[in-house]
C-alpha cells in the first residue's frame, strides 16, 4: 500500500516508543509534504526539565520543534531545536527505527542514540551511555544497535564535513513554519 500523503496543517499523531516499555503519544501539524520528507511542528514542548548540551540549554519547556520526518528505510529523524523565546539552538536527530506512516497514525521505536549540531556548527553524538546500556539489558538487539550507531556516525561525519543536514532543513525556519500554519504562505511569501 502506497503511504499517505499530507497537506499543510494536517494533523498526524506520532507514537513513539523509548524501550523497553515507554511510549510517548505527540500530535503535530503537518507543515510540507516534500514526498520523502514530511515536515511537522510541535508548536510547544512538553518536559519536565530543560535539555541541556555542554551546560547550554538547547530545548526547554514550551519550544517550538520543527520535526523532518523520512519515509522508507531511513534511520534517524531531523529537528529544529528552540528555546521558549524562539531562538534557535541547532539541530537535533535520533536514531529510530524507519517510521511508518498509516494515515494520521505514525509509529517509530528510539534507538537512544542522538547526533546534536549546535548553532555554531559543533557536532557530537549523544547519550552513548544510554545506548549501551540499552544493548546489554536485550532493549534492542545487535543488529539494529549496529545500524543505529552507523546512523549516528555517519550522521555527525556528514555534519562534521558541512554535508549534513540538508538544506531544506535550514529552509523551514521557525518564522516560516508559522506562516504556514497560520495562513498557509510559505517561503515564498
Amino acid at each position: 500500500m502506497p503511504e499517505p500523503r499530507y497537506a499543510a496543517r494536517d494533523a498526524v499523531t506520532i507514537h513513539y516508543r523509548r524501550p523497553p516499555d515507554r511510549v510517548q503519544v505527540f500530535e503535530q501539524g503537518v507543515v510540507d509534504d516534500a514526498g520523502d520528507c514530511v515536515v511537522t511542528y510541535l508548536p510547544s514542548a512538553r518536559m519536565e526539565r530543560p535539555m541541556e548540551v555542554d551546560g547550554r540549554v538547547v530545548l526547554e519547556p514550551g519550544a517550538s520543534i520543527v520535526w523532518f520526518t523520512y519515509r522508507g528505510d531511513v534511520w534517524h529523524d531531523v529537528g529544529r531545536f528552540h528555546r521558549a523565546d524562539g531562538t534557535w539552538t541547532g539541530i537535533y536527530a535520533n536514531a529510530l527505527t524507519p517510521v511508518r506512516m498509516e494515515g494520521a497514525r505514525w509509529e517509530t521505536t528510539d534507538l537512544f542514540l542522538d547526533v546534536w549540531m549546535d548553532a555554531e556548527g559543533g557536532v557530537a553524538i549523544l547519550d552513548r551511555d544510554e545506548f549501551d546500556a540499552a544493548l546489554a539489558a536485550g532493549w534492542i538487539d545487535a543488529s539494529t544497535a549496529a545500524r543505529a550507531l552507523a546512523e549516528a556516525e555517519r550522521l555527525a561525519d556528514d555534519a562534521r564535513r558541512g554535508v549534513w543536514p540538508p538544506a531544506y532543513v535550514g529552509a523551514w525556519t521557525l518564522e516560516r513554519v508559522r506562516r504556514v500554519m497560520e495562513d498557509g504562505r510559505g517561503l515564498d511569501s
